[in-house]
């Protein structure tokens, strides 16, 4: 790590512009800034990513609040078979600063040393980043073990990286002599860090006014809980007394809610799309006094993900070079999809692209579920598909593994199917670009917001999806994508993926390869429809024009 001095009370790096001069902190769990800073998993830390690339952008008057993981989230390895196997391994990051700040806060009965290290804003185009570890000298190993992995599945460590994020991220506020106006947590992974400033400031309204909180979650049972003298012990209340913490967070009984304790103790609260607003509103109606809920749409960094050629050729609406631009970037995509699976893949055939965090709710295997329809979609030679997935469950999670490795095993049995490791900002890169389907099949109401599929069309590829999230404000069915009906009633996921099949069989495959003009015009709708809207410089906009002011 750099050791170069870094000078104390700290000052923003760069001159805010005058929409946004309010000094801001963002507090979240993981960060997607570059490929070479592995400190994220998926969706949260995307989004977190372009955002502090627009706040760069922008000139926004904003500093990051984040973790550094000793082992990153972890490396998509594979077994001997070539299924996969989560690996853990350590990161090296010469370019981050030690700020020499160290502290101690008391987490498992113990004082535990946090120090902070600093990405300065040039270095990749952000927001200035502070991350906080315990990997550091005067802890013992099972403290330093703390910041070593993103999300870690065992209950208590995974609520002591949130302290280190929460309660360290104020302290470290306070070490570096900076008093942001708006303590914005994104998620509530950060909410321990409010009762701090309980402690600080006295009363519940005074902590109110500075905090604004940004819910991801769409169902109540999503939402973090814990008994709360489970997290007592812990010392997540910063020695509040429990009579306290019940009264200024809500919580009337013994199980506290994480995000519930968020909206109490915030003035104002987004979802993060028009439909998750609506669904988180209706979601925590029954519960008094808390901040109301908008809604900001999340958006990703066209600077970071649009291939300029494409842009050129979208910007001169010259369809041609669309598509010669398209067909090297599909080629460039084979190359991984040759080196990882020894599969040769043919640029001129329908490419269908499945990639995101493998979980249940995503249902990652729809295309396969029934296996008869999709042998003959795969086996038809006169109209042609490629299918490739990609993603990463959480490693402890047993069943999206085993997903992941049914549909490796799967791809076996067809040269035109690919199963791809290492789903990291690079790769999601390399897929999107070489991608004419992004394939999105979540439970509706279930995806907050989703956002791959944003920078799948700024890349001239066209999203064929259920109704849910960001897609609800995006989306004409045969204008810019092609759009699943909503299923209704018992049995969603066989209606689902009937129409799934039904519309690759109907009208997917047919328009790519029978009508090359539609298609055409549908690229560019769509190209042209997200690239504004979708694009992460409204949504930083928007938080200082809607949560900030």
């Amino acid at each position: 790590m750099s050791q170069q001095t870094f000078a104390l009370p700290y000052r923003h790096p760069f001159a805010a512009d005058n929409q946004y001069k309010k000094s801001v902190a963002y507090f979240s769990m993981e960060f997607a800034v570059d490929q070479a800073l592995k400190i994220y998993s998926g969706g949260l830390g995307f989004l977190a990513g372009s955002h502090m690339r627009s706040v760069y952008g922008l000139k926004q008057n904003l500093i990051g609040i984040g973790m550094l993981w000793k082992y990153g989230y972890y490396d998509q390895g594979r077994k001997k078979d070539g299924s996969m196997e989560p690996e853990f391994h350590e990161k090296m990051y010469s370019y981050l600063v030690d700020t020499q700040i160290r502290f101690q806060i008391p987490i498992m009965g113990k004082n535990v040393w946090v120090a902070a290290y600093y990405l300065d804003p040039e270095t990749f185009g952000s927001a200035p980043l502070f991350l906080l570890t315990t990997d550091t000298d005067g802890n013992d190993e099972s403290t330093r073990a703390i910041s070593y992995s993103l999300y870690d599945s065992d209950v208590t460590y995974k609520v002591a990286q949130c302290m280190v994020l929460g309660i360290g991220g104020a302290r470290l506020l306070e070490a570096l002599q900076y008093e942001p106006e708006v303590y914005h947590l994104n998620e509530a992974h950060a909410v321990s860090a409010l009762f701090h400033l309980y402690k600080k400031y006295k009363k519940p309204a005074e902590v109110q006014k500075r905090v604004v909180f940004t819910t991801h979650t769409p169902e109540e049972a999503g939402n973090e809980k814990h008994d709360i003298h489970f997290l007592d012990q812990l010392g997540f209340f910063s020695g509040l007394d429990l009579e306290t913490v019940r009264k200024i967070s809500g919580i009337s009984d013994d199980v506290f809610n994480h995000s519930l304790a968020a909206l109490r103790l915030s003035h104002k609260a987004n979802g993060v799309s028009k439909l998750h607003g609506e669904v988180s509103r209706k979601m925590w109606k029954s519960h008094p006094k808390i901040a109301p809920i908008g809604h900001v749409t999340n958006a990703q960094n066209n600077a970071y993900w649009v291939d300029p050629v494409l842009e050129e050729a979208r910007l001169g609406k010259d369809i041609d070079a669309i598509v010669a631009r398209k067909k090297a970037l599909k080629k460039t995509l084979f190359k991984t999809v040759a080196d990882q699976c020894g599969k040769l893949f043919d640029p001129d055939v329908l490419t269908i692209v499945w990639a995101r965090r493998f979980a249940a709710y995503k249902r990652p295997d729809m295309l396969i579920w029934d296996l008869e329809r999709f042998k003959k979609i795969m086996e038809n030679t006169k109209q042609p598909v490629q299918v490739i997935w990609a993603g990463k469950p959480y490693p402890k999670d047993e069943g999206a593994i085993a997903t992941f490795n049914h549909l490796f095993y799967l791809s076996h049995l067809f040269p035109n199917m690919a199963v791809l490791t290492g789903y990291e900002l690079a790769l999601s890169k390399l897929l999107k670009d070489g991608a004419d389907i992004w394939l999105n099949t979540p439970v509706v109401t279930r995806e907050a917001s989703g956002t791959s599929g944003m920078t799948a069309a700024m890349n001239a590829a066209l999203n064929l999806s259920t109704f849910d999230g960001w897609i609800c404000e995006f989306a004409k069915d045969g204008h810019n994508a092609f759009l699943l009906p909503v299923a209704q009633g018992e049995d969603i996921n066989k209606q689902d993926c009937d129409n799934l099949l039904k519309a690759l069989e109907s009208t997917v495959i047919p328009t790519y390869y029978n009508a090359p003009k539609k298609w055409q015009k549908m690229i560019l709708n769509s190209m042209n429809d997200v690239s504004e809207p979708f694009s992460s410089d409204r949504m930083a906009r928007e938080y200082y024009e809607l949560l900030y002011s």
